[in-house]
């Protein structure tokens, strides 16, 4: 896909702008991805804040700690990678043709092969591959919203990777500093399905959780501090999430917060990015509205939701895997390791198309 002087992409799409100077885009993730999620998790961390304070409810019930995760199996969270076997060729401006899915089918089989074996053979390395790969993405979904949203305090290298760093350890880091135990009991459940026990006490240990808090807290600071620019409507957007999500996973339960958050801040920021590279998905907005191209992005990601989720079903019955929450949850969130492998080389190499990610050239 070729680049004109303007700084637009040549491509099927109508030389669709450059991410960041790309008004539909903009009004596209802020609409699909960007105002649910603020309004979501304000909502959520106000109702958690309310029930802690009021001594209401002192402990969620089973059902509803587990419900966002169990949601996001066809609510977002799944089938925002199940359109990936047409996102790499829209990204390039090219036709969807069958070598090219087989293409993506490969990088899937060979990745998430390789990832699911490693599982297998050592899942205390593969739980900490999962948490690093999550970080990494979730940051760089991130970050990519704000390019869109063109956001010019993302500048330079470093402050791009600090604030991939800051965003993607959120969700990652934050529950593990506030929930320490139920933290652990959910990597732990991941370990188990092999066999294996998580031998982490010195993670969960005051010290550590001190020194991580005080570490990352001033990562956070310096990378704002580091992007600072008087009246920049970006910089705002930036801080003004980041403290968001960082009051939102310090009041929220773990799994409660990492489930919404996946399904309605993560995902559905990837769903806008989806629609921008989607001519129809595009041409449905500006003629519909939002529902509209919702409902064609997730007609796109139907068939391998599907399948998806019959992989899983399979497999939990076939290996004979114990049907307690916990236990489910566990088998959902390794398949969804499995999965996140190849996802993240897709979204890698649609920055590199895109003129996005860590090594945008400004």
């Amino acid at each position: 896909m070729g680049r004109t002087a303007r700084g637009t992409a040549t491509s099927g799409r109508d030389a669709a702008p450059v991410v960041g100077a790309d008004p539909e885009l903009a009004t596209l993730v802020r609409a699909v991805g960007c105002r649910p999620a603020w309004l979501t998790v304000a909502a959520v961390g106000l109702g958690s804040v309310v029930v802690t304070v009021t001594g209401l409810a002192p402990d969620l019930p089973l059902w509803v700690r587990y419900l966002p995760l169990a949601a996001s199996l066809l609510l977002f969270g799944l089938p925002h990678g199940a359109v990936d076997h047409l996102a790499p060729t829209r990204a390039a401006g090219r036709p969807t043709t069958l070598r090219s899915m087989a293409v993506v089918g490969l990088v899937y089989l060979t990745l998430g092969g390789a990832y699911a074996a490693l599982w297998v053979v050592a899942p205390v390395a593969s739980a900490a591959l999962f948490v690093a790969l999550t970080w990494l993405h979730w940051g760089q979904g991130d970050l990519y919203a704000l390019d869109a949203l063109g956001s010019s305090h993302l500048d330079s290298a470093g402050v791009r990777a600090s604030t991939v760093l800051v965003r993607g350890g959120l969700p990652m880091l934050v529950p593990l500093l506030r929930y320490p135990e139920r933290y652990r009991a959910v990597v732990d459940a991941w370990v188990a399905l092999f066999g294996r026990d998580l031998t982490a006490a010195w993670l969960v240990a005051p010290d550590t959780r001190l020194a991580l808090c005080a570490g990352f807290a001033a990562l956070t600071v310096g990378t704002l501090a580091a992007g600072y620019r008087a009246g920049d409507a970006g910089w705002r957007l930036d801080a003004a999430e980041t403290l968001l999500l960082w009051a939102y996973f310090l009041v929220v339960p773990p799994l409660v917060a990492v489930g919404v958050y996946f399904c309605v801040w993560h995902s559905l920021r990837h769903v806008g990015r989806l629609m921008g590279v989607d001519g129809g998905a595009r041409a449905a907005f500006r003629d519909r509205g939002t529902l509209a191209a919702l409902l064609r992005t997730g007609a796109d990601a139907t068939p391998l939701t599907a399948v998806s989720v019959l992989v899983i079903g399979g497999v939990a019955v076939v290996a004979g895997v114990d049907t307690a929450p916990r236990v489910l949850a566990a088998l959902y969130l390794v398949f969804i390791a499995v999965l996140t492998l190849p996802h993240v080389a897709i979204v890698t190499w649609m920055d590199r198309v895109e003129g996005a990610g860590l090594g945008r050239k400004q």
